[in-house]
C-alpha cells in the first residue's frame, strides 16, 4: 500500500496531465486510488482534484456531443458587395 502523501500526489498528478482522450481512465484510476485512503481526512485533502477531474470529464463529454449535432451546413456564399460602382 502506497503511502497517503503519494497517492494524494499521484491524483494532483492525474488531474494536472489529464486529456479528452484519457479522462475516463484517469478518472478510474483516480477513484481506485481514493479508495486506497484511509480515513475522511485523507479523502478530503484530493476531493478538489476528485471534483474538477469529474468536470472535466462532464464538460469533454458535452463538446463531444454538441460537436457530434453540428451538421454541415451549406457553404457560404459571398454575398455582393455594397458600395460605389
Amino acid at each position: 500500500m502506497k503511502p497517503p502523501a503519494n497517492v494524494r500526489a499521484e491524483i494532483r498528478q492525474l488531474y494536472h496531465e489529464t486529456t479528452p482522450a484519457t479522462v475516463e481512465r484517469d478518472l478510474r484510476r483516480a477513484i481506485a486510488l481514493l479508495k486506497s485512503l484511509d480515513g475522511e481526512a485523507e479523502r478530503a485533502r484530493v476531493a478538489v482534484f476528485m471534483d474538477g477531474l469529474s468536470q472535466m470529464r462532464s464538460e469533454w463529454i458535452l463538446a463531444r456531443r454538441r460537436a457530434g449535432k453540428k451538421k454541415p451546413g451549406k457553404p457560404r456564399t459571398d454575398t455582393p458587395s455594397r458600395g460605389s460602382d
